[in-house]
């Protein structure tokens, strides 16, 4: 597996952001936590994922430009299901408050999916280039990105360029049914900033900076490739006018033996899940899963 420039392991009984973890946030726009997830834990969130209503209900694809689509499901409040849990829990809330600086609320979560073969790709952006839309003013937000499959080159892993958010912000501009960033930019950052594909085994995650320039190809393996996404943004940061995302909510932090703890895996109540057609920044296909 690759190795990216900002590597920790997760220890259950020790864990804590540092101040080498901080520092390479800050230069590289991300750390990397291996392990972040246990096994038990995965099990518990694999249940909701494949088991409930989740995709079936609220689940749609954005093209990408190819004829491809990555598949997705949105919501904005974390709910008391094991994904509700895992927004919820200390490990995961206090990694981005110390990151950040302060106290976050949850912005929203995402549930990417790529089906074998024919799951499209995500075009170079950075998260602020559509949330700069939602009348938020400062780039102080970030996500956990958490594989759910094992995540490689073959079935479109996250690739990045380390250290592209001391760029700022970058123009985007609509393509398929996202927003690609300007292509003309991020060739020049390639020149400066270098490219990782960020390899992931299943319970890994990234933390990363809204304004670190990302990307990912389309699955051309026989695998599937999932992940979750949960977003956080400052209090202090809060958007000034109401949007498709919600605006601060106080959250509710539970200790991490919530995740292995929580046996919800069906009761998604409580979740707001976003209806696309209300979401100015992307066009998507509603359709079967």
């Amino acid at each position: 597996m690759e190795l990216t420039s900002a590597e920790y392991q997760y220890d259950p009984d020790n864990f804590e952001v540092t101040e080498q973890m901080l520092a390479d946030y800050k230069e590289h726009g991300y750390i990397m936590i291996r392990g972040f997830l246990d096994k038990e834990e995965m099990t518990g969130v694999k249940k909701v994922l494949e088991e409930s209503e989740m995709r079936s209900k609220y689940g749609y694809g954005i093209p990408d430009g190819t004829g491809k689509e990555p598949k997705f499901v949105i919501w904005g409040h974390p709910g008391n299901d094991v994904t509700g849990m895992i927004a919820r829990s200390e490990k995961v809330v206090n990694t981005s408050e110390k990151l950040l600086g302060g106290e976050v609320y949850h912005y929203h979560a995402k549930f990417v999916q790529k089906d074998p073969r024919t799951g499209g790709g995500l075009l170079w952006h950075q998260d602020y280039g559509y949330w700069y839309q939602n009348s938020i003013l400062f780039p102080d937000l970030l996500t956990a990105f958490i594989a759910v499959d094992k995540c490689e080159k073959a079935n479109g892993c996250l690739q990045i360029l380390r250290g592209s958010h001391k760029c700022g912000r970058i123009d985007h501009l609509p393509q398929g049914g996202q927003h690609q960033a300007d292509l003309d930019r991020v060739k020049d950052i390639k020149g400066i900033c270098p490219l990782e594909y960020v390899e992931m085994n299943p319970g890994d995650a990234i933390f990363f900076s809204c304004n670190l320039l990302h990307t990912s190809d389309t699955n051309s393996s026989d695998t599937r490739r999932w992940v979750l996404l949960f977003s956080y943004n400052l209090k202090s940061n809060d958007a000034l006018r109401p949007h498709h995302h919600p605006q601060y909510t106080p959250l509710q932090k539970v200790p991490n033996s919530a995740i292995k703890e929580c046996t919800n895996y069906f009761d998604l109540s409580g979740k707001d899940f976003l209806d696309p057609d209300i979401d100015k920044t992307v066009k998507a296909h509603k359709q079967e899963y």
